[in-house]
């Protein structure tokens, strides 16, 4: 209401100007949001309608930080970009502002792809774009308390679409406004280089907690009752990057009994009496046991109430075999029972 009524107060030049320079920017991204289809987001005649949209946003915020006064103001920045969401709400726009910094999250709600963080700084002839995020995903921005006042900071959580068992990929980027230039000191992809699937993810203060599977021979994508490891991090002293404190395994049951089964198929593989024996009470199972039995790729049977449980293998006919295990407590897991399966 403030914003409203120092506009009505202002003389009619600069409003008009502004009121007429957004019209001609709302007519063109009609047409250009037209052309999009989420199926070919990727593609590069999708790519460049892309950069023309956020070409025309990054003018609108622009226009606005650089006129000064109320129209830097971020209510009415806020007011403007609401203007193109009534337009196509097919993209939803998130503005945060933190110290000098104007940050927008820009997303897409019908793909992960095309979404954009873009960050904003400068007033009057200064303002400019510091910095452009790109990631697949939905972005989140998540504010944090700065190690020194003259340094904000920020994650950015980018989130894609839900896999079959409710996961998520998930990224997460954490953003400092360093000496005039606002860039990523640190990013989760920098300890999970082959992507981060996270089950759920929180940030408290500082800490950033992840749940998330832990890939190990025998893990299968999509089954349950697998392992899976939940992780703190927290931020460090300086500021400039998360460090993990501390890790709690759920179901960690299923990553050692994997391990034993591991075991049993190398022991296998190589004629390795002594392990067969500790692994395989029962000597005339470990006889019936052909050599060639390796892990299929499959889901567990879920665990019995005495215990055990059920894992698929294979032999060198490709025929099915069932291997039971059995662990006191899921701890020093033999195996106590092999048959093979019609299928």
């Amino acid at each position: 209401m403030v914003v409203i009524l120092a506009l009505i107060a202002l003389p009619g030049g600069l409003g008009t100007r502004v009121e007429a320079t957004t019209g001609d920017r709302l007519d063109r991204f009609r047409e250009l949001v037209g052309l999009l289809d989420p199926a070919t987001a990727h593609e590069p005649t999708s790519v460049e309608t892309l950069r023309l949209i956020y070409a025309l946003l990054d003018a609108e915020i622009i226009e606005s930080l650089s006129s000064g006064g109320v129209f830097a103001a971020p209510a009415f920045i806020r007011d403007r970009l609401e203007t193109f969401t009534e337009t196509w709400g097919g993209v939803t726009m998130r503005v945060v502002t933190l110290g000098r910094l104007l940050i927008v999250a820009y997303q897409f709600s019908e793909t992960p792809l095309g979404s954009s963080v873009r960050i904003y700084g400068g007033r009057g002839s200064e303002a400019k774009v510091l910095t452009v995020l790109e990631e697949p995903g939905w972005p989140t921005i998540r504010p944090l308390p700065a190690r020194t006042a003259t340094v904000p900071q920020f994650l950015v959580v980018w989130e894609g679409a839900p896999l079959a068992d409710g996961a998520r990929p998930l990224r997460v980027d954490l953003v400092r406004d360093e000496g005039g230039r606002a860039r990523s000191a640190w990013s989760s992809a920098d300890v999970f280089p082959e992507g981060l699937t996270a089950r759920w993810y929180a940030v408290r203060g500082a800490d950033l907690t992840v749940r998330h599977p832990a890939v190990y021979p025998g893990w299968a994508p999509g089954c349950d009752q697998q392992t899976e490891h939940e992780d703190l991090y927290r931020l460090a002293p300086d500021g400039t990057r998360f460090a993990r404190v501390s890790r709690r395994a759920i179901n960690a049951w299923h990553r050692d009994l994997h391990a034993v089964a591991t075991r049993l198929f190398e022991a296998l593989a190589t004629g390795d009496s002594r392990a067969l024996t500790r692994l395989v009470g029962d000597p005339a199972l470990r006889a019936r046991l052909p050599r060639t039995l390796r892990r299929e790729p499959a889901c567990d049977a879920p665990p019995g109430s005495d215990g055990s449980v059920s894992i698929a293998a294979l032999a060198d006919s490709r025929q099915p075999w069932t291997l039971i295990f059995r662990g006191k407590e899921n701890r020093n897991w033999q195996l106590t029972a092999a048959l093979p399966t019609i299928r």
